[in-house]
């Protein structure tokens, strides 16, 4: 966890390019992420050396002759001289750090270095140095529990969510651990998002698997009481095959917006992933049915946009329902990217599970029949607050057959999560109670330890909800417990009405005699 002052120490950072103009919140982010890079791939290549240096074998540095493009030689030149260094030499170097073919490469190939002020990249340089010089303190006193660099990144890119503009609100990260912890991916799968924005979901994807390679004595549990990695995740990792299948072969990305496919794919590699695969492409269109092919991930987890249509014009032919919602076809097209056997977790509005509409039915059929629908998690209201008040539930299914003319789901579990450890108000303030981590348990204890009655976790069988117009809300099956309530009879009330009235009055009269 990051600690106070070191946050406060980033605001600060945010703050020198407001205060110098730079107010778009994504445009800021990006740029401070070219800087955060630059100084990570310095540091990271330092240590490299030194490892080599010990066990005495040979190295080959990533700045061989371009030594003046490290942060530790530019940031100790004066302001104009950095800047001029910067942005003419240090910034297309790490451009073209990958390999031509890969994502990163080809996605930074028109990206521009925006920052003209030397007195601004001054700032920003000596503010990420302090930043530095708090993560190594963290660090060497052992209070981490996962990549502190990394942390410091996520919560700038929090600033896209919280500034409210151009719709980014990030799914928080609590949530993402819980939904890791139920669909547990590992080194295996092949972990697809395909509306990623700044890669949360993959990240989260990323230190759940450390995380269950972790000796135990290097696992703490966080403030949600959801397990973590203290300083060292992944140790129990010894194949370099896993190593290499981490870096370039498990997670994958989409998102339609340019910019928030580089601060993803700089999300990811600083918190470890070297050749993550994330690319500009909006998975509901043509173009990613002429690219792409269906059935190729075992894992999807997303929150995808909703409450939005979708252009007809470039939409793709493949989705199997007429509509242009989209939370509708992201639904029905996560179905189609998973292969046999995979699974997905997802968020969607809760007007998904109980529509009336011919496409909103159409979607749920196809949820019960290409797929085993595992549960349906209805989340608290408040759970996205303050950016935006609208109910939600995450579902957990697993593919089938695509085209499915059986109902391949028996039974739904269904969960009520009052609360997620935070106030349901817009200051979302932590709560002493932890009920991920109960939820959790039930999910996993679902097919011995589920109670016939249904009060707050319970099966619901495919027959009942076929009886239901294929309604999947958790309220519509949850037995609800009334109170019998007695009251006075209507001449009694009646009479302290008059009562209460006739003292209103008398005080209302002494009132108007004070006043005079």
């Amino acid at each position: 966890m990051l600690s106070n002052e070191l946050k406060s120490k980033i605001n600060k950072l945010w703050d020198k390019f407001w205060s110098r103009g730079i107010t778009n919140p994504i445009t800021a982010i990006e740029q401070i992420s070219y800087l955060l890079f630059m100084r990570r791939i310095d540091d990271a290549d330092a240590l490299e050396k030194a490892k080599a240096i010990f066990a005495e074998q040979q190295y080959k540095s990533i700045f061989e002759g371009n030594e003046d493009c490290r942060w530790s030689y530019f940031s100790q030149l004066d302001p104009d001289t950095m800047l001029d260094l910067v942005s003419k030499k240090a910034f297309p170097f790490i451009k073209n750090l990958n390999d031509p073919s890969q994502p990163y490469t080809r996605h930074m190939e028109n990206a521009i270095f925006i920052i003209n002020n030397s007195a601004l990249l001054d700032e920003a340089v000596k503010a990420i140095d302090e930043i530095f010089e708090d993560i190594k303190v963290q660090q060497d006193a052992g209070q981490q529990f996962q990549d502190t660099q990394g942390d410091v990144y996520e919560y700038l890119i929090n600033e896209i969510g919280s500034s409210g503009k151009n719709g980014q609100f990030r799914t928080p990260r609590h949530l993402i651990q819980f939904m890791c912890e139920l669909i547990d991916p590992d080194w295996t799968d092949k972990i697809c998002d395909p509306a990623c924005g700044t890669g949360g979901f993959l990240v989260g994807a990323y230190q759940h698997i450390l995380t269950k390679y972790t000796s135990p004595e290097e696992i703490t549990k966080d403030e949600n009481g959801l397990k973590r990695f203290k300083k060292y995740g992944g140790d129990k990792i010894s194949k370099q095959e896993v190593w290499d299948n981490l870096n370039e072969k498990t997670f994958y990305g989409f998102d339609v917006d340019q910019t928030m496919v580089r601060i993803g794919l700089m999300n990811l590699m600083l918190h470890g992933i070297k050749i993550p695969q994330i690319e500009n492409t909006d998975t509901l269109s043509k173009k990613y049915d002429q690219i792409y092919k269906d059935g190729e991930y075992s894992v999807i987890m997303a929150n995808p946009p909703f409450t939005g249509r979708i252009d007809k014009g470039g939409m793709s032919d493949n989705l199997k329902i007429d509509g242009t919602q989209s939370e509708l076809l992201f639904l029905v097209r996560i179905s189609k990217m998973l292969r046999s056997g995979g699974r997905a977790a997802v968020i969607i509005p809760e007007g998904v599970l109980f529509g009336s509409s011919k496409n909103q039915k159409k979607t749920r059929e196809i949820l019960l029949k290409d797929n085993q629908l595992e549960a349906v998690i209805s989340l608290p209201a408040g759970a996205f607050k303050p950016y935006t008040g609208v109910k939600t539930a995450i579902l957990l299914f697993t593919k089938a057959e695509e085209d499915s003319q059986t109902w391949h789901t028996e039974k739904v579990w269904f969960y009520e999560l009052k609360n997620d450890g935070y106030s349901l108000d817009d200051n979302r303030k932590k709560l002493a109670e932890n009920p991920l981590p109960i939820a959790v348990d039930a999910f996993k204890n679902r097919a011995i330890d589920t109670p016939i009655e249904r009060t707050n976790h319970f099966y619901v069988p495919i027959s009942e909800i076929q009886d239901n117009d294929l309604d999947l809300s958790y309220n519509r099956y949850k037995k609800f417990e009334y109170e019998e309530q007695t009251y006075e009879p209507p001449k009694k009330i009646l009479e302290a009405l008059f009562q209460l009235e006739s003292e209103i009055q008398k005080d209302m009269q002494e009132l108007k005699n004070l006043i005079g």
